[in-house]
C-alpha cells in the first residue's frame, strides 16, 4: 500500500524534539505527519518511549523563551494550569559548592513542571494547527530513498495492531528523525551506501533517583520555586526539589561515576541528608511522600558527529538527542531541541534548496556546539572524569571555580552565570573584562594575590 502526496513533511518520533520540528514545519509545508511508536493524543502520564519522564526535567531560560516565540501565550497558560513560575536567580534557592549563590532578579523565566505535563501542554498547541496529524502506535520500520540512493523519499512504517507485520510506504518531501538516543539513521545511512557517522562518548556514570511528595508544610521562602543544590568536585552528589503543577514537589538525587541514589525510601533519605547542605532533607520533613523513589541511569554523553560528514541524502534531517544526548543534571536537553527548531525553521524557510549538509553544520554552531563545551568543560571538573585537561582546559576550570565562588558574593556575576547557565549567553560572555574584574574581586583571588581593585 502506498500513500503517496506533495509538499509533506514526516517527523520521526512525537517528543519534545518531535514537536518542536513539527510546529516550525507547519509554517512551510502543506502537511505534517508525525509518527511515534506510543499513543500521545491525550496521555497525561509518563510515556514508554520517554523512560526518563518521571524524573525532574528543566526548561532553561532560552528554552522558555523560544516554545513562547513558537506557541505565543503558552507560559501564561501552563502557570494558568498549575505550573510553578520564577526568577532563574531571583526564586530559586541554588547552592554552588555547598555555598548559598546571590540572589537577584535576572528576568530569566523558570518553570518547573513534570515532563509529561508540558509535553502535553506543547501537544495540545502543535495539534491545533491544521496542517499537523499524529500517526500513532507505529514502529518506523526504514527510510524509502530514490534509486541512485541521493534522496530519501519516505518512510516504511507498520501498526501495532498488524500481527503480520504489513507495511506501508509514506511518501514525504522532507523526513526529519527526531526519534531520540536510539535514532537508525547511523544505520540506514550505512545501508544506503553513506559513511558512519563518528560518535563520541564521554562517560559519566550519572544515576539518579526521583520521588513525588505531596507539600504538607510549606517548606519554601516566599516566592520560591525550587532548590537546587549542585554536584561539586568536593562532594559529587547533588539534588533538586522543585515545586510541580498540582501542588506536589518532586526530589530528585543525582551521583556520579557509580556513586547513585538509592531506590528504597530509607537509602534515598540518608543520599539527601548527605549533601553538603541540609537544606532539601530539611525540606522534604515538611513533604508528604507519593510513591516509592523511582531510579534513572545514563552512562555517558553522546554526541553523532553528523557535521563532520561530507556526503548526505537530501530530504533528511536530523535533530533532538538523536545528534546529542546530554549529561540531565545541566537539564540542556529540550533547550537544545527548541534551538535545533529554530535551525530548521531558518533552513526550511529559505529560498535556496534545502541543504542537509549546510543544515547539519548550523545545527552543530547554532544549537549543540555551546551546550556541549559547557557540559564536558562541567563534568571534567571532577578528578574522576575520563579525558584529556590540556592547560588551557584546566584553566578554564579554574576560572569557573571562581565564577562560582564570585557568584555567591556578587548578584551581577551571578546573573551572568546564570545567563550561561540558561543558554541565554555563550560561556565567552563570562569573559567579558568588566564582569571579570568583578570575579577577581568577589571571588577573593585579587586580594589573594595581593592586588587591590
Amino acid at each position: 500500500m502506498s500513500i503517496q502526496k506533495k509538499n509533506r513533511a514526516i517527523v520521526l518520533g512525537g517528543s519534545m524534539a518531535g514537536l518542536f520540528a513539527a510546529r516550525v514545519l507547519a509554517d512551510s509545508y502543506a502537511e505534517v505527519i508525525v509518527i511515534d511508536r506510543d499513543a500521545l493524543t491525550g496521555v497525561t502520564e509518563p510515556r514508554r518511549g520517554v523512560p526518563q519522564g518521571r524524573q525532574v526535567h528543566g526548561l532553561q531560560a532560552r528554552g522558555q523563551q523560544i516554545i513562547e516565540d513558537l506557541f505565543p501565550g503558552i507560559t501564561k497558560q501552563i502557570v494558568a494550569d498549575g505550573g510553578a513560575i520564577g526568577d532563574m536567580a531571583g526564586n530559586i534557592r541554588w547552592y554552588l559548592n555547598g555555598k548559598r549563590v546571590a540572589q537577584a532578579h535576572s528576568g530569566l523565566t523558570s518553570l518547573t513542571v513534570t515532563r509529561p505535563f508540558l509535553e502535553t501542554q506543547v501537544r495540545d498547541r502543535v495539534l491545533e494547527l491544521s496542517q499537523v496529524s499524529f500517526l500513532e502506535q507505529h514502529d518506523i520500520v526504514g527510510l524509502q530513498a530514490t534509486e541512485d540512493r541521493g534522496r530519501i523519499t519516505g518512510v516504511r512504517v507498520s501498526p501495532h495492531s498488524e500481527a503480520d507485520g504489513t507495511e506501508t510506504t509514506l511518501h514525504a518531501d522532507l523526513v526529519v528523525d527526531a526519534s531520540g538516543r536510539g535514532s537508525r539513521t547511523p544505520v540506514w545511512l550505512e545501508e544506503l551506501g553513506y559513511p558512519r557517522v563518528e560518535e563520541e562518548r564521554r562517560k559519566i556514570g550519572l544515576g539518579y533517583t526521583s520521588r513525588l511528595y505531596e507539600i504538607r508544610d510549606d517548606p519554601y521562602e516566599k516566592d520560591e520555586i525550587s532548590i537546587g543544590v549542585v554536584s561539586s568536585p568536593a562532594t559529587p552528589r547533588g539534588a533538586i526539589a522543585a515545586k510541580q503543577e498540582g501542588g506536589r514537589v518532586i526530589v530528585t538525587a543525582y551521583g556520579i561515576l557509580g556513586d547513585h541514589p538509592p531506590a528504597d525510601p530509607e537509602g534515598f533519605d540518608a543520599f539527601i541528608q548527605s549533601l553538603q547542605v541540609p537544606d532539601i532533607h530539611q525540606a522534604i520533613q515538611g513533604l508528604e511522600p507519593v510513591g516509592d523513589p523511582v531510579p534513572y541511569r545514563f552512562p555517558a554523553n553522546q554526541r553523532r558527529r553528523y557535521e563532520h560528514l561530507t556526503r548526505f541524502p537530501d530530504g533528511l534531517l536530523v535533530t533532538g538527542d538523536g545528534v546529542c544526548s546530554f549529561n540531565p543534571a545541566y537539564a540542556q536537553g529540550m533547550t537544545v531541541a527548541a534551538l535545533a527548531a529554530l535551525t530548521i525553521r531558518r533552513h526550511v524557510e529559505s529560498d535556496a534548496p534545502l541543504d542537509p549538509l549546510r543544515y547539519l553544520k548550523d545545527l552543530a554552531a547554532e544549537a549543540v556546539d555551546g551546550p556541549w563545551e559547557l557540559m564536558v568543560g562541567g563534568d571534567l571538573a571532577f578528578p574522576g572524569v575520563e579525558g584529556e585537561r590540556p592547560p588551557m582546559t584546566r584553566l578554564t576550570l579554574a576560572y569557573m571555580k571562581l565564577v562560582q565562588e564570585a557568584a555567591v558574593h556578587d548578584e551581577e556575576v551571578a546573573i551572568a552565570f546564570m545567563r550561561v547557565f540558561g543558554l541565554v549567553d555563550a560561556p565567552h560572555a563570562l569573559l567579558e573584562p568588566g564582569l571579570v574584574l568583578r570575579v577577581l574581586k568577589a571571588s577573593g583571588a585579587a586580594a589573594s594575590a595581593g592586588i587591590e581593585l
